[in-house]
């Protein structure tokens, strides 16, 4: 237990560039996800090994989703019959993303989602705005918009992950017509459980820097605090700026780990 409590040393370093990077990434995890782009880089700068810093996000990110996601549910901004099947699916895609990404080549999906990510910007640059307000969809094709997005995206997650929270928002908006709160909603309690679950693994693979994780947690906790609060109050007008930020980040990361 020692051993995941401090597994490494502790500096003062290591502690300024995690409270500043994850709250920072906490912030647009809050506003519209894909914060990971930012704090799986960050746990990389402050020095810790691969596995480490990717356990130990998932201990701090998951601690400040949590804060998030409350505000949501708090306000009354969740489809609870759409959400609580999305949950389900979004874990056992995960597992499936996970074992897939055991058996082939990870350098493929990278280059696919390299070609994806303009097809996913263009989307957003002409979508002048997200919806304030449900819009007209037959219940049974909604359901079966949101339930397939959250298995395939939840396979993504587990597969590779950076920018799950963002490509969910644009489908459930999108695609699905639910309206921009609501989806955020869901969205935050589909990536919580997907958060939980890597979590449990990393915990009982030692694989997590508790210590670090939970004075991470502080900054993430703050992060979502105020990035759910501003996407509550303001919608569109900063979720979809915060997208496009996040598909730029997105690309940058991949472009660099293909080269």
């Amino acid at each position: 237990m020692s051993a995941m409590l401090i597994p490494m040393p502790l500096t003062a370093r290591m502690l300024l560039i995690v409270l500043v990077g994850v709250f920072l990434a906490s912030f647009v995890d809050g506003v519209a996800g894909g914060g990971g782009i930012i704090s799986v880089p960050t746990y990389f700068l402050a020095g810790l090994p691969a596995h480490l810093a990717l356990g130990t996000n998932k201990l701090s990110s998951g601690i400040g989703t949590v804060v998030s996601t409350l505000r949501f549910i708090r306000g009354g901004y969740v489809d609870w019959p759409l959400a609580v099947p999305s949950i389900v699916l979004a874990l056992f895609g995960a597992h499936l993303g996970t074992r897939l990404q055991l058996a082939l080549d990870e350098r493929a999906l990278k280059w696919l989602l390299l070609a994806v990510l303009p097809i996913v910007a263009l989307v957003v640059l002409r979508q002048k705005k997200f919806s304030e307000e449900p819009g007209d969809i037959d219940r049974r094709r909604q359901a079966l918009i949101v339930l397939a997005a959250s298995l395939v995206v939840g396979a993504y997650d587990g597969f590779y992950g950076p920018g799950t929270g963002t490509f969910l928002i644009l489908i459930y908006c999108s695609l699905a017509k639910m309206d921009l709160r609501t989806a955020s909603g869901n969205v935050k309690l589909v990536n919580l459980a997907s958060n939980v679950g890597a979590l449990a693994t990393s915990l009982l693979a030692g694989k997590v820097f508790i210590v670090l994780g939970l004075i991470g947690a502080a900054a993430s906790v703050a992060g979502h605090y105020l990035g759910s609060g501003l996407a509550i109050r303001d919608g569109s007008k900063i979720v979809r700026p915060v997208i496009l930020l996040v598909l730029a980040l997105l690309a940058i990361k991949v472009i660099s780990e293909l080269v």
